[in-house]
């Protein structure tokens, strides 16, 4: 029964985040039972879980193995600099994670349940692809990117365990009586996935935490697009900015460097993050979004500050890691 009501307080403080909106206090639901996190191995296709940090529900599709480049060793040594040599030294491309030793970690493609959309502090539509041969952006709502350690697996106890448009066409019910987990992969799973490796795959993650703001950045190449004669390659990126403080703060504003193989250097800077300026607490401490660089050269690299604000007026620069551009050809 404990593990029961766990389960339920963990999808209620989702959904605490639309209270003010529809002026209704939200009920108290139980999802299911709770199972034990794994310590070693993966979780398989059809694992249910709760996200950790976005309390959503979720479901497993598969997993990946990325590199996770972590820079807070490195940050140390440039918390030693002088503001005027960190100011001199981001107005040079560093070089993405070329000193740093990648870390592979367990990540998975998963399936976000679409009753939970509007109470998650995360872009639904963070997954995005261009199509063969055309130049259009299409958006695929509901997929996401979930770390080993951010899954909490659980038994649902709904007859409709998760609301999905690929929820039927990827897993059926586990044929075996009391089967783990009770859903599996079905053939259109596996096929899809390898019809779509070369946007959906996660290669790299970087991380860095600048006074207890955590920036995680995963980058995927997109593909090549003929425009007016010449070449232009597309990535996306998906950020993840978390409070680790028992203070608010608030995203002001975001200062982009792009540097492409070319030799040019773009510099951008604006407001907020995707028409937004998040406001990151003890209760929801986390932000996550999408967005997309093109650029007329095989490969480059970005990297940047987002403008902070805490309660007492206090400001300050957090870095957005250096990361890759590869188009993979």
């Amino acid at each position: 029964m404990k593990r029961s009501v766990i389960g339920a307080l963990v999808v209620q403080s989702a959904r605490r985040l639309s209270t003010g909106a529809s002026g209704k206090v939200p009920r108290l639901q139980e999802v299911g039972k709770l199972d034990t996190p794994k310590q070693q191995g993966k979780y398989e296709a059809g694992q249910f879980f709760l996200h950790k940090v976005f309390a959503y529900r979720g479901v497993v599709l598969f997993p990946w193995v990325a590199r996770v480049f972590d820079r807070d060793v490195e940050g140390k040594h440039e918390a030693g600099l002088s503001n005027g040599d960190n100011k001199k030294k981001q107005d040079y491309p560093p070089s993405p994670a070329h000193n740093l030793k990648g870390e592979s970690q367990v990540y998975y493609q998963t399936l976000i349940d679409g009753r939970d959309f509007l109470y998650i502090k995360a872009q639904p539509e963070a997954v995005t692809f261009l199509a063969d041969n055309e130049s259009t952006l299409y958006s695929l709502p509901g997929l996401d990117y979930v770390s080993h350690d951010d899954i909490l697996p659980y038994d649902p106890s709904d007859k409709q365990p998760l609301q999905h448009e690929l929820f039927d066409k990827f897993l059926v019910p586990n044929p075996r009586k009391n089967g783990v987990p009770p859903y599996v992969a079905r053939d259109a799973l596996y096929a899809w996935q390898s019809k779509n490796h070369k946007w959906l795959e996660l290669t790299d993650i970087h991380r860095e935490t600048t006074e207890g703001i955590r920036v995680t950045v995963m980058p995927f190449y997109m593909g090549c697009r003929e425009s007016q004669q010449l070449p232009i390659y597309w990535w996306r990126y998906c950020i993840r900015i978390e409070n680790l403080t028992p203070e608010k703060v608030q995203l002001r504003e975001r200062h982009w460097r792009i540097f492409s193989l070319s030799g040019t250097l773009e510099t951008v800077r604006g407001r907020g993050v995707v028409g937004q300026e998040p406001i990151l607490s003890p209760r929801a401490p986390a932000f996550q979004y999408s967005s997309h660089v093109s650029l007329q050269s095989t490969s480059g690299h970005m990297w940047g500050t987002f403008g902070m604000e805490r309660q007492d007026g206090y400001t300050f620069e957090c870095r957005i890691p250096a990361f890759s551009l590869e188009s993979k050809h």
